[in-house]
């Protein structure tokens, strides 16, 4: 996998890790489904461990940085129904 080292957060409605894929990413989830990134696009990981493709210019549009870089969610084991995964 070719990623960016540092996962950085990032929010809409909830928060997220992502980190900028720096070349081709193919992988399929635990559902079954393909997910496939070019360089630029994002990988993203949600609170309850899903990870998913988004492409560049849809997720620079919708998601707002929270910090230049942190390594844990902060405060998502306080929210009831959420399970963090660092």
């Amino acid at each position: 996998m070719k990623a960016e080292s540092e996962w950085h957060v990032y929010r809409t409605r909830f928060l997220v890790r992502a980190k900028q894929l720096t070349g081709p990413l193919e992988f399929r989830d635990v559902l079954g489904r393909e997910h496939r990134g070019q360089r630029g696009d994002y990988l993203i990981e949600t609170s309850d461990g899903a990870l998913r493709i988004a492409p560049r210019e849809i997720f620079e549009d919708i998601y707002v940085a929270m910090t230049s870089r942190i390594e844990k969610l902060p405060s998502l084991g306080s929210e009831p129904g959420l399970h963090p995964t660092c």
